[in-house]
């Protein structure tokens, strides 16, 4: 049964998280590390971690920080979204009134 995460996430985005396994199924191989040593090290269950190595978005943020620090990536997290050049500066971004950023949802958008 899949959860209404797995049907709610866009293809790409499916995409993305399983390549993001697969990188992560290759750092603990590299590390010749089992998927119960990897859990164990993370105080999830062997289950779990096989889940953010399959790329499943139902798997926690904290899982996948704490994961990458153990296999030595967690500053690759600085990549991930980074802010829009003029909050990077300190300064605020405008933008007219009633114009969304971009990335934001409508509340249109959001009735589904």
């Amino acid at each position: 049964m899949q959860s209404n995460i797995s049907r709610s996430l866009p293809p790409e985005g499916v995409l993305k998280l399983e390549r993001l396994g697969e990188r992560l199924r290759a750092h603990r191989v590299l590390n010749q590390w089992t998927v119960a040593e990897m859990a164990e090290r993370l105080f999830c269950s062997p289950g779990t971690y096989r889940a953010l190595e399959a790329g499943k978005p139902t798997v926690s943020l904290g899982t996948l920080a704490s994961a990458l620090w153990l296999l030595g990536q967690a500053d690759t997290l600085d990549a991930v979204a980074p802010a829009p050049a003029g909050l990077a500066t300190g300064r605020k971004v405008r933008r007219k009134a009633g114009k969304l950023a971009p990335g934001e949802i409508s509340e249109a958008e959001r009735d589904f």
